[in-house]
Formats: structure tokens, C-alpha cells, sequence
């Protein structure tokens, strides 16, 4: 005999609200809503981090410090580029390319909004 399973689905929230602690969590997702969803990806966070605390660093150098493959770097720079988080500067040393990556201002800026969202979150769910 199959085994049955019930669910039952609420159509109307309780009029009196969630408990204190659950709407501090629900808040906190609704924050999560508002994360940059450019900078939350796993990569995306390594570059922009590894560029808040380095001045410049070239493509080999991020490659080497993520470990990470050519073509995962690019894919997640370039992102990153469209964004107007980072600024690429492709140049030469003697006849070898050298692509070098600088956080931008706006960069900068998303990656602090980024942070305090998850700080908040980070407190919401301790006070929960």
C-alpha cells in the first residue's frame, strides 16, 4: 500500500504576524533579496575581494591566487568588467600581452553594499 502525504498549504498569513524571531529571519531574506547578485557568485566575490586588497593584479597573479582555470577567470573578469567593477588594462612587457585588473570606485562601492547586506543578515539570523 503507497504511503500518502499530506501538506497543507496556507493561502492567508496569520493577521497577528509571524513570532518576533521568525519576521527577524524573514526580514533578513527579504535583505538577501537585495544582495548584488554580480558579486554574490563564488568567483565573482574571490576577484572583487583579491582587488579590494591589492592595488592591480594581473591576470596570472588572480589565476594563481583563486586557482582557478583561464577560461573560469575570464568568463567571471569580463562579468565583472561589464559591470563596471573592475577596469582591464591590456598592455605588453616586451613582446609577452599582460592584462592587469584594478577595482573601480563603483566596484568598490557594490562590494561594501554587498558586505553590510550580508552583515545584516549575518545579525538577523544570531538574533533569531
Amino acid at each position: 500500500m503507497a504511503r500518502q502525504v499530506h501538506a497543507r498549504r496556507i493561502d492567508h498569513p496569520d493577521p497577528a504576524g509571524p513570532p518576533p524571531a521568525l519576521a527577524a529571519v524573514q526580514g533578513a531574506a527579504g535583505e538577501a533579496l537585495d544582495l548584488d547578485r554580480i558579486i554574490h557568485e563564488r568567483m565573482r566575490l574571490a576577484i572583487v575581494s583579491a582587488l579590494a586588497v591589492n592595488p592591480t593584479l594581473s591576470f596570472n597573479e588572480l589565476k594563481q591566487l583563486l586557482e582557478t582555470t583561464d577560461g573560469n577567470l575570464s568568463v567571471h573578469a569580463r562579468k565583472l568588467e561589464d559591470a563596471g567593477y573592475v577596469r582591464c588594462t591590456k598592455s605588453f612587457e616586451g613582446r609577452t600581452p599582460r592584462t592587469d585588473y584594478e577595482l573601480t570606485g563603483g566596484g568598490r562601492q557594490a562590494l561594501e553594499r554587498y558586505l553590510s547586506h550580508m552583515e545584516a543578515l549575518i545579525r538577523a539570523t544570531r538574533r533569531a
